[in-house]
């Protein structure tokens, strides 16, 4: 697998050159602010909707930090974030309307989102058009791989997640059975697939690996049935939504099932709580990448400031909060020009370094992925498991990508 496996290991500095700062210094210079528009396109209504709201609540409030300490310099130049939002639903043509609307439209380069596979393909050919760079949460390899170019993946990737997971669990937690129940859609049958081929590679035994259901499934008795039946000890989860996750594991336990769940997607704790109760204990998956044990004090303040913002803290903001702040510091790294220059941008990617302003230790953030796709179309953000404790989600592991 791609995932360094060292339990708390992090990106360190090792003889790195002139790193980039990441938050600027109290004395930005003060003459009359410019606006840098970044734009927001995500999916905000439906089962999906969290993923979305959350990119769109990181942005708002990483812009509403620089703003309050009077913008981002970049290149002598002082610059207030102005956050354009669009909600896409998870429909392909909405994701191309959007995209239009704020790539053309708007004139904007820079866009985080979409979040899955079949919004963030549709917008490829906007992008192309546009010369624009977008961080999708979304793990087709087509969008990060030569000829493509102007995606950057803001996460970790479902296929780099999976073969993190399921070693831990067989390792540490006895799992040798595996049921995958994956959403009949491209996304849940290629993080499925995907899944697949990682059970197989660790020699185990995947007594269930076609059951799926439909994305506005109610009843979810029927599937978990025939799953419960086969005696897993781990029912792997593939692309499942906030929405779903907990009605599929609420049915599971009511049918008598006593295992381990997982998902390779984010999840939202309070929507666990909510619709699965006690039920909801025992899920495994992607965490936020800076947790109580490795954050900083930047990284508290940015709590804060999302929370205002939100009206609550999601974990998954954890992770969607580097996107924003690795655009601002790659700006910084190649100038002013590379606002509606994305070649300059481009050409900062492959020795990008900035101090990783979300962690308490000295570490790097840079581009990653080279290991996946040939070149560096990914934010190097930690690898986090956590798992559903007593309504909470409590680290496990923590790695990283290479």
């Amino acid at each position: 697998m791609r995932a360094s496996m060292n339990r708390r290991t992090l990106m360190k500095s090792a003889g790195a050159s002139a790193l980039v700062a990441a938050v600027g210094a109290p004395g930005i210079a003060r003459a009359a602010a410019k606006t840098f528009k970044v734009g927001q396109l995500g999916v905000m209504s439906g089962a999906e909707a969290s993923w979305g709201l959350v990119n769109k609540y990181c942005a708002l409030a990483t812009a509403a930090m620089w703003n309050e300490q009077g913008g981002v310099e970049i290149g002598g130049d002082t610059y207030m974030i102005e956050v354009v939002s669009v909600d896409e639903r998870n429909d392909p043509r909405l994701a191309v309307s959007g995209a239009e609307r704020l790539m053309g439209e708007e004139g904007i380069r820079y866009v985080l989102g979409p979040n899955t596979d079949v919004t963030a393909t549709s917008v490829r050919p906007i992008a192309e058009k546009y010369r624009a760079i977008y961080f999708p949460y979304a793990s087709s390899r087509e969008l990060f791989t030569q000829p493509a170019e102007n995606a950057i993946m803001g996460m970790v990737a479902s296929y780099q997640v999976a073969p993190a997971i399921l070693d831990l669990v067989k390792a540490e937690r006895g799992v040798s059975k595996v049921a995958l129940v994956a959403r009949n859609d491209s996304d849940g049958l290629s993080n499925r697939n995907d899944c697949l081929a990682a059970a197989q590679r660790l020699g185990l035994e995947v007594v269930v690996g076609d059951a799926t259901y439909e994305s506005n499934t109610t009843d979810y008795f029927p599937v978990m049935a025939g799953v419960v039946d086969k005696a897993p000890d781990l029912i792997f989860l593939p692309a499942s939504a906030p929405a779903n996750t907990p009605l599929l594991m609420r049915a599971a336990r009511e049918l008598g099932y006593t295992g381990l769940f997982a998902s390779d997607s984010g999840q939202d704790i309070k929507v666990i709580k909510e619709m699965a109760g006690e039920l909801g204990n025992g899920l495994i998956s992607i965490g936020g990448a800076s947790t109580a044990e490795i954050r900083s004090e930047y990284m508290d303040r940015f709590i804060a400031k999302y929370t205002e913002v939100a009206g609550e803290w999601n974990d998954e903001a954890g992770t969607k909060v580097y996107a924003l702040e690795i655009i601002l510091g790659t700006l910084k790294a190649a100038g002013p020009e590379a606002i509606t220059n994305t070649d300059l941008f481009k050409a900062q990617i492959p020795t990008f370094q900035m101090r990783n302003p979300f962690l308490r230790e000295e570490s790097v953030l840079a581009y990653t992925g080279e290991t996946d796709y040939g070149q560096k179309r990914q934010i190097g953000v930690p690898l986090v498991l956590t798992e559903t404790v007593g309504g909470e989600f409590a680290t496990i592991w923590i790695g990283a990508v290479k």
